[in-house]
């Protein structure tokens, strides 16, 4: 009950920074509780960040380590980050271990109400936090759209990272460039909540 309590303390701290709780783990004695956006509410609150309009590289790790480091002092946690490795912090096997996220039939994770959307900017260990149950995989019951999305079959065999990009950069991939992955954008999980802005900006980071 006291773990709760404190998790529901920490949703009321992320709610006014657009971000959310995406799952909990055990690792040790420990949770990692995995933190990512709350969308679409997400990006315009990141947009009005100082890291956004500074004109230096990273603005969106930046700011997630700013805000981040002050919630996990808040919490007497640890700050954790899928960035400024290696060594890279295990975000992947910490996300299907929270029984909210699993690897999708195209390989990305696919989130229980994120879909293939789902993203981190952090986590927190601490002592404190509940840790999430394993809910039903949404793929089980899906038509799975993603599988045939792609323009130009980048996930027929495993993750053919060139031929994205080479389609990405390119004319014919405007949509894919502008909007998001149409792989991604075909999970019925979560569609529409990452908006267009958002999308070219993480499609911009990528190429």
């Amino acid at each position: 009950m006291v773990m709760q309590m404190i998790s529901d303390d920490l949703d009321k701290a992320l709610h006014p920074l657009g971000l959310r709780r995406l799952g909990a783990c055990a690792d040790g004695t420990d949770t990692i509780t995995l933190i990512g956006p709350d969308e679409p509410r997400f990006w315009d609150i990141f947009c009005n960040s100082p890291e956004y309009h500074d004109g230096h590289t990273d603005p969106l790790d930046r700011w997630s380590k700013r805000v981040l480091t002050q919630i996990s002092e808040a919490f007497q946690a640890e700050p954790l980050f899928p960035f400024g490795g290696p060594p890279f912090a295990p975000f992947f096997t910490w996300a299907v271990n929270s029984g909210q996220s699993w690897g999708s039939p195209i390989g990305f994770l696919v989130h229980a109400e994120a879909g293939l959307f789902v993203s981190f900017r952090g986590a927190l260990r601490s002592a404190g936090m509940a840790r999430t149950t394993t809910v039903s995989k949404p793929c089980d019951s899906c038509a799975q759209p993603c599988v045939t999305a792609c323009p130009v079959d980048a996930f027929v065999d495993g993750y053919d990272v060139g031929a994205c990009k080479t389609h990405v950069k390119s004319d014919a991939g405007q949509d894919c460039r502008t909007g998001g992955c149409l792989a991604r954008r075909a999970c019925p999980i979560g569609q529409g909540n990452r908006l267009p802005a958002q999308a070219a900006f993480h499609m911009e980071s990528f190429l």
